[in-house]
C-alpha cells in the first residue's frame, strides 16, 4: 500500500510538471466555434517551400535524436547554443484590463508586421525548449514543427509527455500511462504558430506590441464570456529577427513561459514525428 502511494505521488509530481505546457497549448480549447473561426486555418504551403529535404529519422514513440548531416553553410544557418538561454518571466501586472479603443502608432504596426512576416515564411522549425510554469518548476525538451499544423513537444525525462498534432488534432500524450488527450487544434493558441500565413494585425486581436533593443513583443488577447480572457504573447529577437519565447497566461491569470533555442529551420522532420496513434494510446478527450 506504501509503495502505491509513493508511486500515485511521484506520477501527479510529473504530470503536474507537464500541465504548464499541456495548458500552454489547451488553453484556447473552450473557447467559443466562432471566435475560432475568426483566425483562418493552416494552408498548405506553397510547393517552392519544400526545398529542404534533409529528413530526421524517428519512430512513433521515441524520436531518433542522433543529429542529421548537415554541410558547413547549413551548420552555419543553424549553430548550436552553448548555454541554454534564460527565460523571461513577464511582469504580471501587464495582464490589466486593455482598453476598446486601443490603437498603434506608424512603428508599432511596422513592428507587428514583421512579426506577421516572420511567422508566414517559416515552413520548419526544430530546436529545444524550457518551461516554466505557474510555480516556477522548469522543464527541457525538444520540439519538431512542419507547417502547416504540425508540431511535436517532447519533454525529457522523467516527465513522460508528448504532445503532436497532425495538422487537424492535438493529442497531448502521457506516454507512462499510455493515455492521451485529443483537442481541436483550431482551438488552441498553438494555431497562431502554425498558421502557413497570418497578419496578426488582421488576423487577431492585437492588444500590445512593444519593441526595444533586444526584444519584439506581440501580445494576442482571446476573451470569452464563459471561460473568460486568455493572453499569448509572442517575442521575437529584434536583432536575428527570430522567435524567442512565448507565454501563454490562461483565464485565471497563471502564466506558462516556453523559451527555445538551437533552432534550425533547415532540416525537415519525419512525417512520422506528427502521427496520432489512437490504436496505442486511447484517448481520454473528444473533438
Amino acid at each position: 500500500m506504501k509503495r502505491d502511494i509513493q508511486y500515485a505521488a511521484h506520477q501527479s509530481l510529473l504530470r503536474a510538471s507537464a500541465a504548464g505546457l499541456a495548458a500552454t497549448f489547451a488553453v484556447g480549447i473552450m473557447m467559443s466555434a466562432a471566435q475560432a473561426q475568426s483566425t483562418p486555418l493552416p494552408r498548405p504551403a506553397p510547393k517552392t517551400r519544400n526545398a529542404a529535404s534533409f529528413q530526421m529519422a524517428a519512430s512513433e514513440t521515441q524520436p531518433n535524436r542522433q543529429p542529421a548531416i548537415v554541410s558547413p553553410v547549413q551548420q552555419a544557418q543553424a549553430p548550436k547554443q552553448a548555454t541554454p538561454p534564460n527565460p523571461i518571466i513577464p511582469d504580471p501586472r501587464r495582464n490589466k484590463p486593455a482598453s476598446i479603443f486601443t490603437t498603434f502608432d506608424a512603428n508599432q504596426k511596422a513592428s507587428a508586421a514583421k512579426v506577421s512576416s516572420y511567422l508566414s515564411n517559416l515552413s520548419t522549425l526544430s530546436g529545444n525548449f524550457i518551461q516554466v510554469g505557474p510555480d516556477g518548476n522548469r522543464t527541457t525538451g525538444d520540439f519538431y514543427i512542419q507547417k502547416p499544423g504540425k508540431v511535436r513537444f517532447e519533454y525529457d525525462a522523467p516527465t513522460p509527455i508528448a504532445m503532436v498534432s497532425d495538422g487537424q488534432s492535438l493529442a497531448v500524450r502521457d506516454t507512462k500511462l499510455a493515455t492521451q488527450d485529443i483537442y481541436p487544434l483550431s482551438q488552441t493558441p498553438l494555431r497562431y504558430l502554425l498558421s502557413d500565413r497570418i497578419d496578426l494585425m488582421k488576423d487577431t486581436n492585437v492588444v500590445a506590441v512593444t519593441a526595444d533593443d533586444l526584444y519584439t513583443s506581440v501580445i494576442i488577447e482571446e476573451r470569452n464570456a464563459v471561460v473568460g480572457t486568455s493572453r499569448l504573447m509572442l517575442m521575437i529577437g529584434t536583432k536575428d529577427g527570430q522567435l524567442k519565447q512565448w507565454t501563454i497566461t490562461d483565464p485565471q491569470g497563471y502564466d506558462t513561459t516556453v523559451a527555445i533555442y538551437n533552432l534550425d529551420t533547415v532540416k525537415k522532420p519525419d512525417p512520422g514525428l506528427f502521427k496520432i496513434d489512437f490504436a496505442r494510446y486511447p484517448s481520454g478527450g473528444a473533438n
